[in-house]
């Protein structure tokens, strides 16, 4: 593994662990009040086309750390939508 795609998966590992406490928050308090639906339905748009340009570009550090971005965001968008 080359500097460059290490410093990416580190960077996308850092960006993405950073969901971990509110998807546990979230789950644990089963409140969203302060979580903005229009924001994280943005948030989880733009992550899935960065996985689409990953792709494109074969470019497994986007791929991998979006994904997971993705299904934590994505929890987080599901909580807001169930816990109304």
């Amino acid at each position: 593994m080359d500097f460059v795609t290490f410093i990416g998966l580190v960077a996308g590992s850092l960006t993405t662990v950073s969901f971990v406490p509110q998807v546990v928050k979230t789950w644990k308090s089963k409140s969203t009040k302060d979580i903005s639906l229009g924001m994280f339905i943005t948030f989880c748009t733009g992550v899935f086309l960065w996985i689409a340009y990953g792709f494109l570009e074969e470019d497994i550090p986007v791929i991998l750390t979006n994904i997971v971005t993705g299904a934590l965001a994505s929890t987080i968008l599901w909580f807001k939508l169930r816990y109304r």
